[in-house]
């Protein structure tokens, strides 16, 4: 879908300027912040291509660095989660003020280590993250006190043949509070290269945050679902 509003934006970060890329398609329901894993950025191929996919489905996207190029060359800067939190939150806060999305409900999507940056954020900011979803993530990284504390509807993605982190994130759905649900794509590994694998990612993120992004904006309350299913695996 082309979009209604596109623009390379830069963000002001504490001493650090961090560039994104928001677009909006035509009466957008949402917006969705992306935190990138370690060794990614903005430029991600398979975020971008989620993001395209979400846009389709009426969501705007903001796709954000949230470490500078020297930063990244730094191994341990990657996993430096309370830095990767502390960008993501100047890029939820510089969306709150866009009179573009100023109305809409947020949703976050972290992959890797940005899955962990988006949780504890959704349980520092849950008056402004309406729903989370992580690909591949690292929710145990969040920590068990952020998980504890996040409201946000929250689903967790994961490759059937991504075997250590599969574990994790089941460890970490028991930890979490809020209305949840994990989902297990049959025969993906961790990059969800497999053919069908990143669509079937995109496919549940869609659906997720339809359920949860929408209605917010329309003054509604979303459906309960009990909780979720405690794990699911799409065909």
């Amino acid at each position: 879908m082309r979009a209604a509003y596109k623009e390379l934006v830069g963000i002001r970060a504490e001493s650090a300027q961090i560039e994104g890329m928001l677009e909006l398609p035509p009466d957008a329901a949402g917006v969705v912040l992306f935190a990138h894993g370690s060794g990614s950025s903005r430029l991600s191929p398979r975020n971008n291509q989620v993001a395209e996919m979400l846009r389709e489905e009426q969501f705007g996207t903001l796709l954000v660095d949230l470490l500078t190029p020297a930063e990244d060359r730094d191994y341990e800067t990657r996993f430096d989660i309370s830095l990767l939190t502390a960008r993501l939150d100047a890029a939820l806060g510089w969306l709150l003020q866009q009179n573009a999305a100023r109305d809409l409900p947020i949703g976050l999507f972290g992959a890797s280590t940005g899955a962990a940056a988006a949780l504890q954020l959704a349980a520092l900011r849950a008056d402004a993250v309406a729903a989370v979803v992580s690909r591949g993530g690292r929710p145990d990284l969040a920590g068990l006190r952020a998980l504890e504390k996040v409201e946000a509807p929250t689903l967790l993605i994961v490759g059937e043949l991504d075997h250590v982190v599969v574990d994790l994130n089941r460890s970490s759905y028991m930890a979490l509070h809020c209305e949840k649900r994990l989902d297990i794509v049959p025969g993906a590994t961790h990059l969800f290269q497999e053919p069908g694998a990143l669509d079937a990612v995109a496919l549940s993120a869609a659906e997720w945050f339809h359920r949860y992004l929408s209605y917010p904006a329309q003054g509604m309350q979303p459906p309960s679902v009990g909780g979720g299913a405690a794990e699911r695996r799409p065909l």
